[in-house]
């Protein structure tokens, strides 16, 4: 059962009105309810808050990385582990097609349901699961296939036994080995891009986010907190930290913005992964005009760009 935001509750009754003059055959009456419905859409997704922009990229039917991998690759076969430690289901790599182009494409699991959501520890990974994802890197460049990363976490997992392992050695090691990677990276925040843990899968040639995403040194819940110990500031917090991806594209932190449908993603899957799979194959084909090494010399250089300061 489809799930609404309280914003989207009067697009939840028009939605219920067109089922049932579906259910009776009245096909006259799905025509005007869906011109309605149509109308609405337009309404209510063209005037979104920065909090309503929040909510929808955290939505529990937005789809997830399994969703888009099971959309976007054929033949897709699972790297499991670090070699290291264990494996890490907050985190996922595989390797398959996408179209004609052969692709390692690593994503950040969320989990639906209780069950799922504790397997996958909610979308938070440990160190274990950042080392699992260079290793799939590495496997990449030694046989030059390039890498789609998929972000979708609420951060990095805080917990005792990731900070034992080393959690934020895995994540600085993350950035540190990706920035000289001599393959094509390709990085999309799909839902929730949260700190360190969204940024260890983050260094690419290209950074894209899609129209209902978020990309955050905090959340809002976080920031709040700190700042005001009160949580009825989250929506000040939200539009305080410019973590849309209008905002993040003005200040040259991302490259682009993935059109999803106005909708969101989660009311249309199937054109949410198209929009993802053609901004990836077109990313690829402006990438292919680099060498190895001008490729690695453009990744710095936009590494090394990023903020603005004056003396």
């Amino acid at each position: 059962m489809a799930t609404y935001l309280d914003f989207e509750k009067s697009i939840e009754e028009i939605q219920i009105s067109i089922e049932s003059a579906r259910a009776r055959g009245d096909d006259v009456a799905v025509d005007i309810l869906q011109k309605d419905l149509n109308r609405e859409v337009k309404k209510v997704f063209g005037n979104l808050s920065d909090y309503q922009k929040l909510q929808l990229a955290r939505h529990p039917d937005r789809p997830y990385a399994l969703d888009y991998i099971r959309a976007l690759m054929s033949d897709a076969q699972e790297i499991h582990g670090d070699r290291t430690f264990r494996d890490d289901p907050a985190i996922v790599c595989y390797l398959g097609w996408i179209d004609n182009q052969k692709t390692i494409l690593i994503g950040e699991q969320k989990g639906r349901g209780t069950k799922n959501k504790i397997k996958r520890n909610f979308g938070m990974p440990h160190p274990e699961g950042y080392r699992k994802a260079l290793r799939a890197v590495k496997l990449a460049e030694k046989f030059d296939i390039p890498v789609l990363m998929l972000i979708d976490t609420p951060g990095a997992y805080p917990g005792i036994g990731a900070e034992e392992r080393g959690q934020s050695e895995a994540i600085a090691r993350n950035l540190y080995e990706l920035s000289d990677v001599k393959v094509p990276l390709i990085s999309v925040v799909i839902g929730e891009g949260g700190s360190g843990g969204a940024l260890a899968i983050g260094v690419a040639d290209k950074l894209a986010m899609m129209r209902y995403s978020v990309f955050s040194v905090i959340s809002p819940e976080g920031c709040s907190a700190i700042l005001w110990n009160d949580p009825s500031k989250v929506e000040q917090a939200t539009k305080a930290l410019k973590i849309t991806p209008d905002e993040l594209l003005k200040h040259k932190l991302i490259d682009d913005i993935i059109d999803e449908p106005l909708i969101g993603a989660h009311r249309d899957k199937k054109v949410a992964a198209e929009a993802l799979k053609s901004y990836y194959l077109n990313a690829l084909k402006e990438l292919s005009v680099f060498s190895k090494e001008q490729l690695i010399q453009k990744r710095y250089e936009k590494l090394i760009s990023i903020g603005s300061f004056k003396e």
